[in-house]
C-alpha cells in the first residue's frame, strides 16, 4: 500500500494512504481523546471528541472520518479544537452518573481515562446520582443502561462485524437506545453471545457477570473459561472447531498436543470444561467429552510422524507407577530424549485407569491400544515389580525420579462390624472384575458412598447379577460428587439411591448382614463447600445385604523407604515443580492430590515431565504443534435457533441390555451428531481477536477529579 506524508501538531508523520487522520496520529504515537472510534469497527464520528482543524478547511472536522491527504496539516490542540471538544465531552456528560469518572472497579473504563485526559473542570456539570438501569436477564451480560453513551460500538460491532443483527439503535431523539428489534430478547433477537458487544463498550454499560479480571491471563481465562478449567489446558475451542470444519484428524492432534490418552479421556473425563462452559448460562454446555471421543476414535495417528524427538540426552529417568499421571510423565520424557523406565506393581500398565474403572465406561482393548503409543516411543517396562526404596533406583544410574502411585489403601467406615466377611472395599471389587476373577455378590447390594467409585460399584454389582442395589450417602442427591451421566445411566439401570442416610453398625445374622443407619440433615457448610450431614437422633433403621461396599476412597501408602516428607493426610509434600523433599524426587498424581480424576493426573504428568526436565538441563519445553493455526472468521452469521439449540444426546446400549455383561454402554456420537454438537460453540475465544482501543497516556486530571466529585 502506498505511503502519504502529513505534519501533526509539528510532527511529521507517514501512514498508508487509505487512513484516517486519527488512525495516522495513533500509528504514530500521537493520541487524540475519542470514544466511538475503535479500531475494529468502521468509524462514525458520533462522539464529536477527536475534532481537529486542518489547514485550509474551515471549522474542525472528526479525525475518525477524514482521511489524509499528503502535505496536510493538522493541529490537534488549538483553543478552538479544546473548546468544541470540551462541549462534546460536557453533553455526554450531561445525563451520565458522574460516579463513574473516580471509580476503580471498572479497570477498562476508556470513558473515564478520556474525561481524566480532557479535564472536566469549568463544565456546566454537577455531581448527582443517577439510578443504574440494571438489566440482568441477559445470562452473560450485565447491562447498565444508565451508563450507555450512545456511541453505537456494540451496535456496530453486532451488526458490521459478527453480521449477527442482534442489536439496533430503537426510538428517536432523547428516547433514542440501543435495544432489539420489536423490544424482543437478545436470544429472540439471534444473539450469538460471543460478547463482543461487551469487548467494545467503551463505559460500563456491558459488563460480563462472571468479570473481575485484573491481569491478560486473568481475562484470557475468564473469556475462555473451558480451556482454564482444563487441568491440561486442552485448546478446546480449536478443536471443537476443527470438528465444525469436518477436520477430524487436526481435532485429534490437538488433544494429543497435550495430552497421550484421547480416546480414554473421551470416555471418562470428568470434564471440568463443560462445567465452566459459558453455553450452559445459554441452556445447556457443550458436549465436549463426547466431541473429543468421537474425534479420537477416527485417529488415524498420522500424528506419529509430526511429533517432537529430540536427541538422546544420556539422562535416566525412572517412573514409580503406571497410571494417567506415570504414563503421561514417561510419554514426554521420551520425546525428549531421556532414558525412561516404569516401575509397576501390578502384571499391566494403567494404574487405576485399568483396575479401576469398570469396562462399561472403558474398553481394556482401548486403553491397552493408547498405552501402546506410549510405549512404542521406547519405553522401558518392568511389570510385577514394586519399588520399596528410592535409593535403589539412584545406585541403578537413574538421575530422576517421579513417583506416581496413586492412593491404593482404602478408606474405613470407622463403624462395628466393616471387617465382617461380605464387607468389601471398592476398589478391592473392581480390581477383581476388570482382572477377570469370578465375584459373587450374592442378590443384595449396598454400596456406601457417593462418589463415581460408589456408582462404578454399584453398576458392576448389577453385571455380576444382583438383583437389588442400592447406593447409601449421607448427604442430598444434590451434593452427591458423582457424575451426572454416570448417576443418570445407574439409575436407569435401576440402582436406587437412598440419601441423607449414614451406616451406624453392621451385624451378621443367619448369614445375612444387617446395617444399622441413621437418617441424617444438612447443617451449615463445611471445608468442602458443602451442607455439613448430622444426624437426626431416634432415626435408626435396619437394611439387609448380602454384600456391602465401602466406596470411600482411597489414602496413600507409601513404603517407609521412601524417605519422602508427607502433609498432615498423608500424601507426599511437593513444591510448585512437584518436587519432593528430596532433590530429584519428584511426585504426582493421587499420591500428591489424594483420589482426583484422570485428567488431573495427566496435568500432573505434563508439570513433572517439564520440570524434570529442567532439573535434567533441558528447557522443560514439552509440547508439539501438531495443528495448522486457524485463521478465525470474524463473522457469525444471523441464525435464528442458534441460541436454541439443544444438546445433542449420546446414544446408549438400554439399559435392560447392558447390565447382561460389560459391553460399552455410551455408543458415541455420528459425524453429524458431533458436527452439529460442536457448532454449538459459542466461540468465545473470537472475542481476543478483537484488537484493544488506544487509552489516553498515563498523565492524566484523577486527582482533580477525585476533588471536584468525592
Amino acid at each position: 500500500m502506498s505511503k502519504k506524508s502529513l505534519t501533526i501538531d509539528g510532527k511529521v508523520v507517514v501512514a498508508d494512504s487509505g487512513a484516517t487522520i486519527l488512525e495516522a496520529a495513533l500509528a504514530n504515537g500521537i493520541y487524540i481523546p475519542h470514544l466511538c472510534y475503535h479500531p475494529a469497527l468502521p468509524p462514525s464520528g458520533a462522539c464529536r471528541l477527536c475534532l481537529v482543524e486542518v489547514e485550509g478547511i474551515r471549522g474542525v472536522v472528526t479525525a475518525c472520518t477524514t482521511p489524509i491527504a499528503e502535505g496536510m496539516v493538522v493541529h490537534t490542540d488549538t483553543p478552538l479544537v479544546n473548546r468544541v471538544r470540551r462541549a462534546a465531552l460536557e453533553l455526554i456528560l450531561l445525563e451520565h452518573p458522574l460516579d463513574c469518572l473516580i471509580c476503580s472497579k471498572n479497570l477498562r473504563c476508556e470513558l473515564q481515562a478520556v474525561a481524566q485526559y480532557i479535564g472536566v473542570d469549568g463544565l456546566n456539570i454537577e455531581r448527582r446520582v443517577i439510578e443504574p438501569k440494571i438489566n440482568d436477564k441477559n445470562p452473560l451480560i450485565l447491562i447498565d443502561a444508565s451508563k450507555c453513551i450512545l456511541c453505537g460500538r456494540c451496535v456496530s460491532v453486532c451488526n458490521e462485524v459478527r453480521k449477527v443483527g442482534a442489536l439496533t439503535f430503537v426510538n428517536r431523539g432523547k428516547e433514542t437506545k440501543v435495544g432489539t428489534f420489536f423490544n424482543s430478547t437478545l436470544a429472540e433477537a439471534g444473539c450469538r453471545f460471543c460478547g463482543a458487544c461487551v469487548e467494545v463498550c467503551p463505559t460500563a454499560a456491558l459488563l460480563d457477570k462472571d468479570g473481575g479480571w485484573r491481569t491478560l491471563s486473568e481475562r484470557e481465562a475468564k473469556i475462555v473459561p473451558c480451556v482454564d478449567a482444563c487441568p491440561a489446558h486442552i485448546d478446546i475451542p480449536k478443536y471443537l472447531a476443527f470438528i465444525c470444519r469436518g477436520m477430524f484428524q487436526e481435532a485429534v492432534n490437538v488433544i494429543r498436543e497435550k495430552a497421550p490418552f484421547p480416546r480414554v479421556l473421551g470416555r471418562v473425563c470428568v470434564h471440568p470444561c463443560e462445567n465452566a462452559c459459558k453455553r450452559g448460562e445459554v441452556n445447556e454446555p457443550v458436549a465436549i467429552r463426547l466431541c473429543k471421543r468421537f474425534v479420537a476414535d477416527l485417529d488415524d495417528k498420522s500424528w506419529r510422524t509430526k511429533i517432537r524427538r529430540l536427541p538422546k540426552s544420556g539422562k535416566k529417568v525412572a517412573i514409580v507407577g503406571s497410571g494417567p499421571a506415570g504414563l503421561t510423565a514417561a510419554y514426554f520424557l521420551a520425546k525428549l530424549g531421556h532414558e525412561v523406565t516404569i516401575f509397576e506393581a501390578e502384571s499391566k500398565l494403567g494404574g487405576l485407569m485399568r483396575y479401576g474403572i469398570p469396562e462399561f465406561r472403558l474398553p481394556k482393548n482401548i486403553l491397552d491400544d493408547e498405552i501402546e503409543e506410549v510405549i512404542k516411543l521406547g519405553i522401558t517396562v518392568k511389570c510385577d515389580t514394586r519399588v520399596e526404596s528410592l535409593d535403589s533406583l539412584f545406585e541403578q544410574g537413574f538421575h530422576a525420579i517421579f513417583v506416581a502411585v496413586g492412593c491404593m489403601q482404602p478408606s474405613k467406615l470407622g463403624v462395628e462390624g466393616e471387617e465382617l466377611a461380605g464387607v468389601i472395599d471398592c476398589l478391592s471389587l473392581l480390581r477383581a472384575v476388570n482382572s477377570g476373577q469370578r465375584f459373587d455378590v450374592g442378590r443384595r447390594v449396598i454400596v456406601i458412598g457417593g462418589g463415581n467409585s460408589a456408582i462404578d460399584a454399584a453398576r458392576t454389582a448389577l453385571r455380576l447379577g444382583a438383583e437389588n442395589v442400592k447406593i447409601l450417602y449421607r448427604r442430598s442427591r444434590a451434593e452427591m460428587p458423582a457424575g451426572k451421566e454416570e448417576l443418570e445411566s445407574a439409575f436407569e439401570e435401576g440402582v436406587e439411591l437412598i440419601e441423607l442416610a449414614a451406616p451406624v453398625k453392621i451385624v451378621r445374622e443367619d448369614g445375612v448382614l444387617k446395617i444399622t443407619c441413621v437418617k441424617m440433615k444438612l447443617g451449615e457448610v463445611d471445608s468442602s463447600g458443602r451442607r455439613r450431614p448430622e444426624p437426626i437422633t431416634g432415626s435408626e433403621f435396619i437394611l439387609e445385604a448380602d454384600t456391602i461396599v465401602k466406596a470411600l476412597g482411597q489414602k496413600p501408602s507409601l513404603p517407609a523407604d521412601f524417605k519422602l516428607d508427607l502433609n498432615r493426610n498423608g500424601y507426599v509434600k511437593v513444591d510448585q515443580n512437584l518436587m519432593t523433599s528430596r532433590i530429584g524426587v519428584f511426585a504426582g498424581g493421587d499420591i500428591v492430590r489424594g483420589p482426583s480424576s484422570v485428567i488431573e493426573a495427566i496435568a500432573d504428568g505434563r508439570r513433572a515431565a517439564s520440570s524434570i526436565d529442567i532439573y535434567l538441563g533441558g528447557e522443560g519445553k514439552i509440547d508439539d504443534e501438531l495443528t495448522p493455526k486457524l485463521t478465525p472468521n470474524p463473522e457469525l452469521g444471523y441464525d435464528p435457533e442458534f441460541p436454541f439449540l439443544r444438546r445433542v444426546e449420546c446414544s446408549k446400549l438400554e439399559a435392560q441390555t447392558r447390565i447382561k455383561g460389560f459391553e460399552e454402554v455410551e455408543l458415541g456420537f455420528t459425524k453429524e451428531e458431533a458436527m452439529r454438537e460442536a457448532n454449538r460453540c459459542l466461540r468465545c475465544r473470537l472475542r481476543l481477536t478483537i484488537p484493544q482501543p488506544t487509552l489516553p497516556p498515563l498523565e492524566t486530571k484523577y486527582k482533580q477529579l477525585s476533588r471536584q466529585f468525592a
